[in-house]
């Protein structure tokens, strides 16, 4: 039975018929019972793959495939090879929280006429201290800073805030679970770009060759997963939102037409 005390839940699992992907989740209904496994692993032999207890399942969420923390439990880097059992709904709503926390009351409030949306220059103008910074990036700095902290590479949210001239996600471009606000990883991103926005600026002359090369060396850095690189770390210089942000910057560059070699 639905307990009434959680709405969130009950809406959720009123969705489910026989299945609904949830993120990275593929989420099975058996009668009361429901299943959990990576979407990946969707036509996976079960007797090929580790049946986790709520503890294990705990652990598995903390660590991508190539054994990296993950600080956002967001980010599509959740590792694939595992199964999870929950008995009825009460565990199913444990379980959701354990890997994706937050989500299921977030996804319910988003369904509401009026979703409870923080804005980008409504949540950075509350800070203070360091983060206060944040303030000074303009429209079209912090909507380069909201492409890169959030792409579909880097987080699954469905992002309903905004700032002026940028779009909110589609409801197709990542998943089911909304973003109602900017997160501690945005708003660290956020006061990083600022700083970088004050170093004092460096004259290159490169031709539009060069500049093809450099596009191309950054697309493929931001599909490695650097060994002992860390997501969060936006002081590394191989962060990938750091290259995703200057990827962003030089599509803006125009140069001349390229002639066929």
């Amino acid at each position: 039975m639905l307990s009434p005390k959680n709405p969130a839940i009950a809406a959720l699992v009123g969705k489910i018929e026989s299945e609904l992907v949830f993120g990275q989740l593929l989420i099975r209904r058996s009668g009361a019972a429901f299943d959990l496994r990576h979407a990946d692993d969707r036509d996976t032999s079960e007797s090929k793959m580790l049946r986790l207890t709520r503890e294990e399942l705990r652990r598995w969420t903390q660590r991508t495939e190539a054994d990296a923390y993950r600080p956002l439990k967001s980010s599509p880097t959740l590792a694939p090879g595992w199964t999870f059992h929950c008995a009825d709904v009460e565990s199913l709503d444990d379980a959701l929280q354990i890997v994706y926390p937050g989500s299921v009351p977030d996804w319910y409030a988003a369904l509401s006429e009026v979703p409870p949306v923080t804005e980008y220059r409504e949540f950075t103008n509350r800070q203070s201290g360091m983060y206060r910074i944040t303030q000074l990036l303009s429209d079209s700095q912090a909507a380069s800073v909201i492409q890169a902290t959030c792409d579909s590479k880097f987080c699954l949210k469905r992002r309903l805030w905004s700032i002026q001239g940028l779009p909110p996600d589609s409801p197709e471009a990542k998943s089911i679970i909304p973003c109602l606000e900017p997160c501690a990883v945005l708003l660290e991103f956020a006061r990083k770009a600022m700083r970088i926005e004050q170093e004092e600026k460096v004259a290159v002359e490169i031709s539009g060759s060069e500049l093809s090369s450099i596009e191309a060396a950054l697309n493929y850095a931001i599909e490695v997963e650097f060994a002992g690189a860390r997501e969060a770390d936006v002081n590394e210089a191989s962060n990938r939102r750091r290259l995703q942000l200057l990827l962003i910057k030089l599509k803006h560059v125009k140069v001349p037409s390229l002639s066929k070699e």
